[in-house]
């Protein structure tokens, strides 16, 4: 399982200032997301078989370095709260630059969603423990 993953910046993520743009270190933070239920097995075509996905209900990101065209960012995954039936869950990704310095954190909070009743759900109990055993989040020393 992977909680962190490479990216390196690329011209779509870039604003008029030459930094990146604010939207693109949400992207980034999703697709990590993405990468890490799918090592847990809940890739793309797993959610839609069992009609099942995940939404959210708070995005907030905190911006500390600019990140500029061609850069690596790595971006990780850490547990802020899941509740016991794994319904609700928080997590923080927090994205670092290549020397490793604080670049932004973005924090999210979400549930499971049934795709056909548009109804929150529990999900999978294989999926609520992959959870529970992600690194706790820590906040950066700024």
């Amino acid at each position: 399982m992977t909680d962190a993953t490479t990216y390196r910046t690329r011209w779509a993520d870039m604003d008029p200032n030459g930094h990146m743009r604010h939207s693109a270190y949400a992207d980034y933070a999703a697709d990590q997301r993405l990468v890490l239920l799918a090592a847990w097995g809940y890739d793309i075509k797993e959610f839609a078989r069992l009609r099942l996905g995940p939404i959210l209900f708070r995005e907030e990101t905190i911006f500390l370095k600019e990140v500029h065209i061609g850069e690596e960012i790595r971006v990780n995954s850490r547990l802020r709260t899941v509740n016991d039936d794994g319904t609700r869950w928080s997590i923080t990704h927090t994205i670092y630059k290549a020397d490793g310095r604080v670049a932004a954190t973005v924090a999210v909070d979400g549930a499971w969603l049934d795709l056909d009743r548009r109804k929150l759900i529990t999900p999978p109990a294989e999926l609520s423990e992959a959870f529970r055993n992600l690194p706790i989040y820590e906040a950066p020393v700024r």
